[in-house]
């Protein structure tokens, strides 16, 4: 199969659901199935690679050693494939036993859908969608962990257009997390982190650019905490589907229980990148007034927007020396009046080092526009006490309901943050003293308005027509004078 051959084969999977499980629902039942049919597959390929290399010794092929995933007897696909009463049942009991006995990886990878919920699926219904994915071997000889991995993205986006408001809770717009991780600039070795990591895509493109540039992509350690059960066990197969092994995805709620410790301290990264849940109200603000791991530094946000209370345990989780942020926000979060003190202590603390507003669109399912706030724990020299400020509204290729970025546009706002200068009516480098005279104000316009692009444009098509019409004139002089010495000659 080539790449469009196996997008098509694993999206036919969801026609069979279409009518009776809700769009939003589809991920719950297609990626364990996939992932059930990939570590199948994979544990046949290795047990015949194995008979090869031992002479045809069954035991030897049976070996754990030689297997990344361990199959229990009675648990495979074509154990499953041979049900046709109950079928869910076998499917749950099938997804028990390869967690059990691959527990220190799988843990939980199935997710807890309702396979035996018969009134949601039938037999005939699964045993449909079982036939489906049995029409294809999935080992990594026939489709290997790239392809896979990029098929695997392609259904995260699919379920995301077809799953309504709640998309923005398990994707990120793709050319969005390309644009953040240029900025962030993953170095080999480095660890990655973020605290809402949906399907875990903003860690993974860290991984895949250095790839991309030939670098040690492995030496990346990535370290994900998402709220939601069955969210969390995508980005766990999103990570292993694509063939990384070294990496860590929690479920919890990153508020409340904060899982990466160390020393009875938030754990540090080099890297947080993040698209937080923006302005939830259902949080508990008492207990981060009083907050154990230490993040209310600025102080405590409303109880209607718990968008500061993400970013304090995001610049709490960051290396001292190395870290640094980038994370997606709502435009709000630059000049609501109910967190000005938290903003200026955030302003005052010199660790904002760029703004970046984008354009509209951009988030899934909402026309809001979004922006980049982006924070180093140890600014460069020439940095301190300065901000960077891009306008980059009108940098967005808008589409039917959602926008994304083109590469030129991805390419103008990181050369623009690269070269930290002032580029008229584009960006522009603001003193932090400027910023807290504006009552500590992060908004955008306010220091770099589009109306300045326009008036000198304005103004560099005024000076052409008058360059022109000067010209004309110099023209029209050299042509009188050389008509007069033509009459001279005659």
């Amino acid at each position: 199969m080539n790449l469009k051959e196996l997008e098509s084969y694993l999206w036919g999977a969801a026609v069979y659901l279409r009518g009776v499980i809700d769009a939003g629902d589809y991920k719950q039942y297609i990626f364990p199935l996939l992932f059930y049919k990939r570590i199948c597959d994979v544990y046949d390929e290795e047990y015949r690679i194995a008979l090869e290399e031992s002479d045809g010794d069954l035991d030897y092929a049976s070996f754990a050693e030689n297997h990344r995933f361990q199959i229990p007897e009675e648990a495979h696909w074509k154990d499953v494939r041979a049900v046709t009463v109950n079928v869910g049942q076998a499917l749950s009991k099938a997804f028990r036993e390869i967690e059990r006995v691959n527990a220190s990886q799988l843990q939980g990878i199935f997710g807890d859908a309702e396979w035996t919920n018969k009134e949601r699926l039938t037999d005939a219904m699964l045993c449909n969608l079982i036939e489906h994915f049995s029409q294809r071997d999935l080992s990594v000889g026939n489709v290997p962990n790239d392809m896979l991995g990029q098929a695997y993205e392609y259904l995260i986006r699919k379920f995301a257009d077809d799953s309504g408001h709640t998309a923005a809770e398990f994707y990120t717009n793709r050319t969005v997390v390309r644009l953040m991780s240029l900025i962030a600039n993953p170095q080999e070795g480095e660890s990655v982190y973020d605290p809402t990591c949906g399907s875990g895509g903003l860690l993974l493109n860290c991984a895949m650019m250095l790839k991309d540039e030939n670098r040690e992509y492995r030496t990346l350690r990535l370290y994900g905490q998402e709220i939601n059960l069955i969210t969390s066990a995508i980005a766990r197969m999103n990570m292993l589907l694509h063939g990384f092994e070294e990496f860590s995805v929690e479920r919890g709620d990153t508020l409340k229980a904060p899982r990466f410790m160390a020393f009875d301290e938030l754990q540090k990264f080099d890297i947080v990148l993040a698209n937080p849940p923006y302005s939830i109200k259902s949080w508990d603000r008492k207990a981060f007034m009083n907050d154990p791991f230490g993040r209310n530094i600025w102080g405590t946000p409303p109880q209607g927007c718990a968008d500061y209370a993400f970013q304090q345990h995001i610049m709490q989780s960051m290396n001292e020396q190395s870290g640094r942020c980038v994370v997606l926000w709502p435009h709000g979060i630059l000049f609501r009046d109910a967190e000005k003190a938290i903003r200026t202590a955030m302003i005052e603390s010199d660790c904002v080092d760029a703004v970046i507003g984008l354009g509209a669109n951009l988030f899934y399912n909402s026309p809001m526009e979004a922006c980049l706030l982006i924070c180093r724990m140890n600014k460069p020299q020439e940095r301190k006490g300065k901000i960077l400020f891009i306008n980059a509204i009108n940098e967005v290729k808008q589409e039917k309901t959602t926008s994304r970025l083109e590469e030129n546009h991805i390419q103008k706002i990181f050369k623009a943050y690269r070269g930290y200068k002032n580029i008229p009516g584009f960006a522009r480098v603001v003193s932090a003293k400027e910023i807290l005279q504006n009552n500590a104000t992060l908004s955008i316009p306010l220091y770099v308005s589009r109306n300045q692009e326009k008036q000198e444009s304005a103004a560099s098509l005024q000076e052409v027509i008058t360059a022109w019409e000067e010209s004309s004139e110099a023209l029209q002089q050299s042509l009188e004078e050389l008509f007069k010495t033509l009459e001279a000659k005659l």
